[in-house]
C-alpha cells in the first residue's frame, strides 16, 4: 500500500489548505457560508482526492482522482482571484497563494501525464 503523505504534490496541497484556512479567518463573517466555505472546501478537496486516488490501488483510478484534484485546484485558483478582487486578501497573500496553486497544478498535470504514459 502506498502512503499518500509521501507524495510531494499531496504535501504541498495539504500546506495550501492550511494556509487557506488561516487566510480565510480574516474574511467578513457575512462570507462564512459563502466564499469562505467554498474556498476552504475546494482547497481541502485537492489533497483529499490525491489521498483517495492513492488508496484506490490502480493507476486508472489514481489518474481519475488526480484529474478531480486538478479541477478542484482550478476552482481554488478562481476563488482566490475573486477573494483578492473583493479585497478579502492582501496583494502579498494572493501572490503567495496563487503561486502555490499554480505549482500544485503543474505537479498534478505532470503526474497525470506520467500515469497516462505508464498505462
Amino acid at each position: 500500500m502506498k502512503d499518500f503523505r509521501k507524495l510531494q504534490v499531496w504535501e504541498k496541497s495539504h500546506l495550501l489548505a492550511l494556509q487557506i484556512y488561516k487566510a480565510t479567518t480574516q474574511f467578513p463573517t457575512s462570507e462564512l457560508y459563502g466564499l469562505t466555505s467554498q474556498l476552504r472546501r475546494a482547497a481541502v478537496s485537492i489533497p483529499s482526492n490525491i489521498a483517495e486516488g492513492v488508496g484506490r490501488g490502480s493507476d486508472a483510478d489514481m489518474r481519475r482522482f488526480l484529474q478531480i484534484a486538478f479541477g478542484s485546484a482550478s476552482e481554488t485558483e478562481y476563488q482566490l482571484l475573486l477573494a483578492f478582487e473583493l479585497k478579502f486578501l492582501t496583494s502579498e497573500q494572493y501572490a503567495q497563494l496563487n503561486q502555490d496553486i499554480t505549482e500544485i497544478k503543474k505537479m498534478l498535470s505532470s503526474l497525470i501525464r506520467k500515469l497516462k504514459a505508464d498505462s
